[in-house]
């Protein structure tokens, strides 16, 4: 089996975490199988369209699987611990997990504007742009500093500190 390894990104709302997690993943991705988890707190996702079948099926209760040539979409009604989805997804070497801020895996917080220190605990990494000022904030020597447009540096510090699941 594959070494499978985690990393998890966080951060307040349009501080740039879904746009790192493209970047990685689309570098990652020329050698590595990626996976990616999204938390959902508010639960506003939708991911099928009202009167297909798919949506029939589901409406039922049950669980429903779509299978295509080029595709798999499961659609369940019941909320899955990481160790589930890491359980179902399997064939990763990298998963990259948004949100989630309390699961045990290395973790960046990723801000502009301004750092929001209640997330210091929880990180293990920051990565900010240039309209953070450094000089305003204590930034723990246990948390380091990436810069969030240097993908490069970002991948690199992912395959040094993601856990293996």
């Amino acid at each position: 089996m594959r070494k499978r390894s985690a990393v998890a990104f966080t951060g307040p709302s349009n501080s740039g975490k879904t746009t790192l997690i493209e970047k990685v993943a689309r570098r990652l991705i020329t050698d590595h199988r990626v996976a990616i988890v999204k938390n959902d707190p508010k639960d506003k996702a939708q991911f099928d369209v009202e009167g297909k079948d798919s949506w029939k099926f589901f409406n039922t209760g049950a669980e429903t699987v779509v299978v295509s040539p080029t595709r798999t979409t499961y659609f369940s009604h019941r909320q899955k611990s990481i160790e589930e989805v890491i359980a179902m997804v399997n064939d990763f070497d990298y998963l990259l997990v948004e949100g989630l801020k309390t699961l045990p895996l290395p973790r960046i917080a990723i801000f502009r504007g301004a750092i929001d220190e209640s997330y210091f605990p929880y990180s293990e990494a920051i990565a900010v742009d240039d309209s953070v000022d450094l000089s305003a904030y204590e930034i723990p020597p246990s948390i380091d500093l990436l810069d969030l447009n240097d993908t490069d540096r970002i991948v690199e510090w992912i395959q040094t500190h993601a856990k293996a699941v």
